[in-house]
C-alpha cells in the first residue's frame, strides 16, 4: 500500500496470482548477484523484511512478467482490474469495453442503445474489445468523426472462437452463449487485438466518453450520457 505515494482515491491496489519460479535471496547491497540474478537461472529476487528496504518489508522482483496475473482489486475500482486483465472474461463477470464509432452513430447509441450488426467475422452481435487500442481503430478511414465510449458489459457466457471456419463461428449465441472472445495475437484479426462480439446489447451500458472530434461534440454527448 506504499505505492505509488499520496494518490489518495486515485490509488489501486492489485492482488495477484504469482509463479516465482527459482528464488535467489537478496540480503544485502551490492550482493555479488543484486543486478544479475537472472542470468545465473533465478526468477525471482526476494529481500526479507528488515534488511535492504527502509520500510522493513519484504520485496520481489520477477523477470517474467508472463508468471504474474491479476486476480482481485484490493483499493480501488474492480473494473480496472479487469480492464487490464488479457485472459479469455470469465463468464457473467462484468469488464470495462470499449468501442468507436462516428459521432452520429455516438448519438444514436446514447439515445437509443446499441443495436446489432447486421454480420462480421462473429456475425451478429455489438462489437467491442477490453483493449482500447482496437477500439479507436474504428471507425475505418477517417478518424476525424471518430467517438470512443467507454462501457460496462456483463458478458455471460462466454465462448472463445480463436481460427477462421471455427464450427461456432457465428452460431455461437445458437448454442447458448452470450458473447464471441477473439484472443489477442490471434491471425483471425488483422490489428492481432482482442476482440469481442455481445449477442444482447441490453448487457451493454455506455460509461464515460473516452474521446470526441472537438469540446463541443463531447459537451453534446455528455448531455446525453
Amino acid at each position: 500500500m506504499k505505492y505509488p505515494g499520496d494518490y489518495g482515491p486515485r490509488k489501486v491496489v492489485l492482488q495477484l496470482r504469482v509463479n516465482i519460479g527459482r528464488v535467489i535471496k537478496i540480503t544485502h547491497q551490492n550482493h555479488p548477484l543484486q543486478k544479475t540474478w537472472h542470468v545465473h537461472g533465478y526468477d525471482t529476487a526476494w529481500v526479507p523484511p528488515n534488511t535492504m528496504n527502509l520500510s522493513g518489508q519484504e520485496q520481489d522482483c520477477v523477470y517474467d512478467s508472463k508468471r504474474i496475473k491479476v486476480v482481485d482489486i484490493v483499493h480501488g475500482n474492480p473494473d480496472d482490474v479487469r480492464e487490464l486483465n488479457g485472459d479469455q472474461p470469465e463468464d457473467e463477470k462484468i469488464y470495462v469495453m470499449y468501442h468507436g464509432t462516428t459521432y452520429s452513430a455516438a448519438v444514436k447509441i446514447l439515445q437509443t442503445g446499441f443495436q446489432q450488426s447486421a454480420d462480421g467475422m462473429l456475425g451478429k452481435g455489438v462489437y467491442v474489445s477490453r483493449d482500447l487500442g482496437k477500439a479507436k481503430r474504428y471507425p475505418l478511414g477517417d478518424k476525424r468523426d471518430q467517438v470512443v465510449l467507454k462501457l460496462r458489459v456483463n458478458v455471460g457466457k462466454v465462448k472463445k472462437i480463436d481460427y477462421q471456419g471455427h464450427p461456432m463461428q457465428k452460431t455461437w449465441e445458437r448454442n447458448g452463449y452470450d458473447t464471441a472472445w477473439v484472443p489477442p495475437y490471434n491471425t483471425m484479426v488483422e490489428s492481432r487485438l482482442e476482440e469481442d462480439c455481445v449477442w444482447d446489447p441490453q448487457r451493454i451500458k455506455v460509461v464515460d466518453i473516452v474521446s470526441a472530434p472537438t469540446e463541443q461534440h463531447l459537451r453534446n454527448l455528455y448531455k446525453l450520457l
